[in-house]
């Protein structure tokens, strides 16, 4: 580990003993589980992870969470939440992030008065600063710190101290909710949502490991990492894929050629929107 990473790592970890005792937003991906890991570290039974069992966490991702956290002793409370019976939510609008993030982090600061943390915290990285990022409004909203940020790490450098620790979800895929494949204006379902989901597990027993399915109604629009895009054309390989997101639920299969990307969707949002919500 070269100096300037070893630094930022004393960084966060004495940030979070500054915090003496937190609850942790935890979703499994990579971010929110080396900060657990790392909170763990510096605070032992001081620090609680959270996870939210929602129908917009696929059930793949929260099992695999569950099981990260019981494998490294990290103590977890799963919630419920009800972002689902929030109108401002399903709509689906450019601002539903806000939306899921303020009821979580509002469940959370719940939390955090009744047993006495000092904070709440998320799994924010330096990149994300310069994304469409509505939840963190809410965070800000709610006061919930971002020690991971605060420490100058990147997600690149998130995943290399995870890798460092021997954590095994070190170069696990970046795994966005379920709610943010339904294109904007489209109401947000638990059919929709698992719908995507049952198509998205079809596509990763077939192999695949970056990609998305985004729903456009009627159609699922799949977005295939570019590394990964030639194995869709052999061995009668589409015809497999277009077999099982049918089945999942939708009429017609396109293949975006442009491949996957984080946030596509955000590319369909009027500008004013994204500036709006940005400032």
């Amino acid at each position: 580990m070269d100096g300037s990473l070893e630094s930022k790592r004393l960084a966060l970890e004495a940030r979070l003993k500054g915090l003496d005792k937190v609850a942790v937003a935890y979703s499994g991906g990579v971010d929110s589980a080396f900060l657990a890991y790392a909170a763990y570290q510096a605070l032992g039974n001081r620090m609680l992870a959270v996870i939210a069992d929602s129908p917009s966490l696929a059930r793949s991702q929260y099992d695999d969470a569950l099981q990260f956290a019981r494998e490294q002793g990290i103590p977890l409370r799963v919630v419920e939440t009800a972002e689902l019976e929030s109108p401002e939510y399903a709509r689906n609008d450019a601002n539903r992030c806000f939306h899921c993030k303020d009821e979580l982090f509002t469940v959370m600061e719940r939390i955090r008065v009744e047993d006495g943390y000092a904070a709440v915290a998320y799994g924010k990285n330096t990149d994300d600063d310069g994304d469409f990022r509505p939840g963190q409004r809410a965070a800000e909203l709610h006061h919930v710190v971002a020690p991971l940020a605060e420490a100058g790490l990147s997600k690149a450098e998130v995943r290399e101290l995870a890798r460092g620790a021997g954590l095994r979800l070190w170069d696990k895929p970046a795994s966005a909710c379920l709610a943010s494949r339904i294109e904007y204006g489209r109401p947000v379902t638990r059919e929709a949502l698992q719908a995507v989901e049952r198509a998205e597990d079809a596509l990763r027993n077939l192999g695949f490991r970056q990609f998305r399915v985004r729903h456009h109604g009627e159609i699922a629009r799949i977005e295939i990492a570019r590394e990964e895009m030639s194995a869709v054309f052999s061995d009668g390989m589409a015809d497999r894929i277009a077999r099982a997101v049918k089945e999942a639920g939708f009429r017609f299969v396109a293949l975006d050629l442009e491949g996957y990307r984080s946030g596509s969707m955000n590319a369909l949002l009027p500008l004013g929107d994204v500036v709006a919500r940005r400032s």
